[in-house]
Parts: C-alpha cells; structure tokens; sequence
C-alpha cells in the first residue's frame, strides 16, 4: 500500500489526548497509512478553557485539523463519537469513510447522554463532575477498571496519569445530523468484546439504530491503542480497504 494512498486522521475520547495513538501511529506508518492524532480543545495540551468546549467546538477542531485534504478516512474512540458524526456532517465531502473504536454511536437528534443514559449506572462509580459542573474526572482505580482493564497495570498506569478533566457540554448536546451529509459516508465499527466503559451489547446495541459495515471484533478493553495497538493497526488498515475512493 503507497503511504499516499491512505489518509487517516485519529480522534481520542474523553480525558485522553493525541498522546493515546502513540503506539497505533507507527505500525500505522510501517503499514503505508498517513495518520496523525490531535488533541481536541480543552484536552491532551490543548489549553482551551473547559466551559468554553463545545460539541462544535471539537467537530471544527477536526475539520480543521483535515483542512483541505479528501478521501480522510476519519477514526474516532468513545466519547470522539459524536465528535467524528459531528465532522462529518460539516465536510463530508472530505472524508472518504468514519471508523467508530469501541464509541458512542449517537442517532440524530439525541445526545450521547441520552443514547448512554442505561449504560452509565455502572461506570459512574468514582466518577467526580466539578463544583461548576462543566467537566468530570475519574478516581484512578475507577479509570483502570473502566478503561484498561485487559492492559498491561505499568502501561494502564502511565495511562492514567495522563488523563485531564472531560468537558461535558459536548456529551449533553443533541446531534444534528442529516441523511445526505452525515448519512452519505460510509461507517464502519470496532467492536471491543471486553469494554467496561461502553459494554459489547451496548455497542451492538447502538449499531442496530446506526449500522456500520464492516464491523469488525477485537478481544480486548476499551483501549485497544494501549493493549492491543499492532492489531487495532491491522484492522484499522483492514477496514480502509472497504471503503471506496471518492472521486
């Protein structure tokens, strides 16, 4: 595969940054993939004020990331959902397909708040929103437990250690989306067997509103860019190959 053929941008879910592809970017590379990673505003070093985040805040963020370039292939994990259908419905002509990571695939019309209200219960143990009420954190444990609870502890906890506080507008806003922006690029899933922050029957769940093809099954946590990167690598190329070149 040319290293021209394929343009991949990656979109990391809530309290993580672009740091999390760090090992997914270089199998990406070595497998002929032009791939980068972004810190969406107020995460990762990015130095945007948290009540100042929005929904359509992080979908500019990425749209402008992809700037002039087409047939972006576009990946996104977890709460990065409705950041990338979100994108999408503003530059579709841009992005050849949306590869949803184990993410929260909101319908139109519905908050990912709303679509993952009878999920949360149990997650939401250790979970702390802040006094003003515009972002979360997670205690330590709760975070290993949920999110990397099938890593390697030494790398969980590095992990962990990196994490910010999660703006919460863009989870509360509901979803404009339309059939001939968002619903005219091709999306594909990640299903990760494993998760504990969004379980498979969740996953399987959303997909039945919003169906994805290919879908494709890894046997691990929620972050499969820390515990099984060479695979998510794999699939992720796998995935690319599915999905035609606009003209």
């Amino acid at each position: 595969m040319d290293e021209h053929d394929v343009d991949m941008v990656l979109v990391h879910g809530g309290l993580h940054g672009a740091w999390c592809w760090e090992l997914v970017l270089p199998v990406l590379h070595q497998l002929g993939i032009r791939a980068s990673a972004l810190d969406l505003p107020g995460m990762g070093h990015d130095r945007t004020p948290l009540d100042q985040v929005t929904l359509a805040s992080c979908a500019g963020a990425v749209a402008s990331h992809i700037g002039a370039r087409r047939n972006v292939i576009l990946v996104g994990h977890s709460m990065a959902g409705p950041v990338v259908s979100t994108c999408a419905e503003l530059i579709p002509e841009r992005l050849r397909g949306l590869v949803y990571v184990a993410s929260n695939l909101v319908p139109p019309g519905k908050s990912m708040r709303e679509a993952a209200a009878e999920q949360l219960d149990g997650v939401m143990e250790g979970v702390h929103v802040s006094a003003d009420g515009v972002s979360s954190t997670y205690e330590p444990q709760t975070a290993m437990r949920v999110f990397y609870n099938t890593t390697d502890k030494a790398l969980a906890e590095s992990a962990i250690a990196r994490l910010t506080p999660q703006p919460l507008q863009p989870i509360a806003v509901k979803l404009e989306l339309t059939p001939d922006r968002f619903g005219s690029v091709p999306r594909a899933y990640i299903e990760c067997l494993q998760d504990n922050a969004i379980p498979i029957a969740f996953q399987r769940q959303m997909q039945k509103a919003l169906p994805c093809d290919p879908v494709v099954v890894m046997d691990c946590d929620h972050s499969p860019f820390l515990c099984q990167p060479e695979e998510l690598a794999s699939k992720l190329a796998q995935i690319t190959a599915t999905f035609p070149k606009k003209a």
